[in-house]
């Protein structure tokens, strides 16, 4: 039995990493007078992996990130319209309007009618509030959760916050690194929605021994919680 769904939300709930695509495209378009593409390309997977302890996930972190390359692979020549670029780059990113993935508002709808929901994603708190508010989808949510990483002690201690039990748990998510492993070590029950793009730190080998259940689309998940439930 379920007591409680968990989803995740960028790229589970709204498209977000082609955002980070397309401004990874752009930024480097303007560094590139600079440097090849291919120094660009490692520098800022480098800069970013670095700055992650420091900056969090999100944007102001990215965009940070990005400002940091710009002045190191330029050797301090890049232009302030250069580096002005690169933050009305990001304020656009954080200003794009929600995208919700096929079936994501109908499903959560009726999910929400027969079980608690809760958001748990990771990001800075102020974009991903705005971004929920701004999804429509608020309201169906009885709990959120933003966190600075999603590791086996971050679900740990939000199953202990809420007195869930592990096995009655199930979180719904795109990414098997932070979304699906974690979750099979606190052992709950996870629903992997796989994405055609995945951020380059989230990428992992370790599939979790296949302990977990896979659907094409989220317009799937009903049919299988009720399953899950004993109901079909």
């Amino acid at each position: 039995m379920i007591d409680i769904i968990a989803f995740d939300a960028d790229d589970t709930l709204w498209f977000s990493e082609t955002l980070y695509i397309d401004a990874h495209k752009k930024a480097a378009k303007i560094l590139s007078k600079y440097q090849p593409l291919d120094v660009i390309e490692a520098a800022i997977n480098e800069t970013e992996h670095r700055n992650l302890p420091l900056f969090g996930y999100g944007v102001k972190g990215y965009i940070l990130s990005f400002i940091e390359v710009a002045i190191e692979l330029s050797g301090g020549k890049i232009k302030a319209q250069e580096i002005q670029a690169i933050i009305d780059m990001g304020r656009a990113m954080l200003e794009e309007p929600i995208r919700l993935f096929d079936h994501v508002e109908e499903v959560v709808t009726e999910l929400s009618v027969n079980y608690p929901l809760m958001l748990i994603t990771k990001g800075d708190l102020l974009d991903q509030q705005s971004k929920l508010e701004r999804s429509g989808l608020a309201d169906m949510f009885t709990y959120v959760e933003v966190v600075s990483s999603k590791t086996a002690d971050t679900y740990a201690g939000i199953l202990q916050k809420y007195g869930i039990r592990p096995k009655r748990f199930l979180m719904v998510g795109n990414a098997m690194k932070s979304d699906v492993l974690p979750v099979i070590e606190v052992g709950g029950q996870v629903v992997y929605i796989p994405y055609e793009y995945t951020w380059h730190h989230e990428q992992t080998d370790d599939d979790g021994g296949g302990q977990y259940y896979e659907i094409e689309h989220i317009g799937l998940l009903p049919e299988l919680v009720e399953r899950l439930n004993g109901q079909r």
